[in-house]
């Protein structure tokens, strides 16, 4: 099996999502806020959680319980693309009601980073699904995953405990953003060096620094890209009802799509565990 150590890294961004949203989230999880944040962090934390328990139990040859939790991938997946699109609700509705200075410059960029995100994660899932016979494909679109979570809690660590790291820091609101995009280099450059180990097997590495590239400068420059913030007033007026749906769709045609791509119901000699 590839990837023999990868369950610490996923363990490492679950643990940089604890402490990155200890202070904003977690300490305060029992007080008022919006559903949005829970149902995020939730889905994400056990998406991950997930991704540890499947990779532990096919290195140790646990193969039907690995299957068992590929099977509740396909109800989770809906759920997980059901929190990106209620944070990205939320971002929406405070950037409707004015609610803020940096409210207004930071949220069209916090919402189109999500866009993002969502979007890579349908593709990697699908394409994970699709290319579940081949073992090192599988794994590594399973794997890539994590590395779309990573941006935001990081770079609320490093704002908070080491803000020298950030060589591209900027002052005033679009400090945040350049936080965002230093962390997302931070993934490029480890999903390139994944690539060019394994060139062969590489595609989902080059895949995800393709997403998280595009996600960094999208971000940073957000707040001077032309109509982006009118864009995104307009989708503050969909009915939320109505964004949810167009989530939990995406996420349940990128399960069906990829599991009929990979060839649904036909055994091969070659056949490795979903």
């Amino acid at each position: 099996m590839p990837y023999k150590h990868a369950h610490y890294f996923v363990g490492v961004v679950l643990l940089v999502i604890i402490g990155g949203f200890w202070a904003s989230y977690f300490s305060i999880a029992n007080g008022p806020m919006p559903l949005a944040f829970h149902v995020h962090a939730i889905t994400s934390m056990a998406w991950l959680m997930l991704l540890i328990a499947q990779h532990v139990a096919i290195h140790r040859r646990a193969n039907a319980l690995h299957k068992q939790m590929g099977k509740a991938s396909f109800a989770m997946f809906p759920l997980l693309m059901l929190g990106f699109v209620m944070i990205i609700n939320v971002s929406a509705q405070r950037f409707a009601v004015q609610e803020g200075p940096g409210i207004v410059y930071r949220a069209p960029a916090f919402g189109i980073a999500m866009v993002i995100a969502l979007a890579a994660y349908v593709t990697l899932f699908y394409l994970a699904l699709k290319h579940r016979r081949n073992v090192k494909l599988h794994a590594g679109y399973m794997l890539v995953t994590p590395m779309i979570l990573f941006e935001s809690p990081f770079g609320r660590l490093m704002d908070q405990y080491f803000p020298w790291l950030n060589i591209i820091r900027t002052e005033g609101p679009h400090e945040v953003l350049s936080s965002i995009a230093f962390s997302d280099g931070m993934m490029v450059a480890l999903a390139m060096a994944l690539y060019f180990m394994d060139r062969k097997h590489g595609a989902p590495w080059l895949l995800a620094a393709a997403f998280i590239g595009v996600q960094a400068v999208v971000v940073w420059f957000a707040p001077s890209i032309p109509g982006l913030a009118t864009a995104f007033g307009v989708y503050a007026t969909i009915p939320q009802g109505v964004s949810i749906l167009i989530g939990l769709a995406m996420g349940v045609s990128a399960g069906w799509l990829g599991w009929r791509a990979g060839g649904a119901g036909k055994r091969k000699p070659t056949a490795v565990p979903a």
